[in-house]
């Protein structure tokens, strides 16, 4: 069955729904988890002097709320005993980010929330979900 699954996170309450389902999933079955935070990287318009004095912090910002969020992933599977990694990475496409984290680390499954982005930017873009579910040879278990 499974043995190492993906936990992909991005803050939200129904990413943390898919989180305990996932660790309830790892824990029944023996398995241990990986969690990977996606965070954009600061916007191209770089150029301009206002944003490159503010490059650092942005980018000291988004590891602490990375780093806040895999936290709470982690105490939440040492809870149920679940041996817990992470990783926060810098990606525009936080599809492809999740999909290579899954092929990187080995895991054999993904256990992600069917929320994502809401209105016009998911009639234009579609959900992170349903993209990993198309880019990836690995089961996904989504979690409403």
């Amino acid at each position: 069955m499974f043995q190492h699954i993906l936990l992909p996170v991005d803050g939200s309450p129904h990413a943390l729904n898919a989180v305990d389902v996932g660790i309830e999933l790892a824990s029944r079955l023996g398995a241990r988890v990986h969690t990977v935070h996606v965070l954009p990287p600061l916007p191209a318009v770089s150029y301009v002097a206002e944003l490159l004095q503010s490059r650092s912090s942005y980018t000291e910002l988004a590891k602490v709320r990375a780093e806040g969020y895999l936290g709470e992933v982690c105490k939440r599977a040492a809870a149920a005993g679940v041996p817990c990694e992470t990783e926060y990475v810098f990606d525009l496409r936080p599809y492809v980010a999740i999909v290579a984290a899954a092929a990187k680390h080995h895991c054999d499954l993904i256990v992600m929330s069917s929320r994502g982005a809401q209105g016009l930017e998911r009639v234009l873009l579609g959900s992170v979900t349903h993209k990993v579910m198309l880019c990836c040879d690995l089961p996904v278990l989504v979690c409403h």
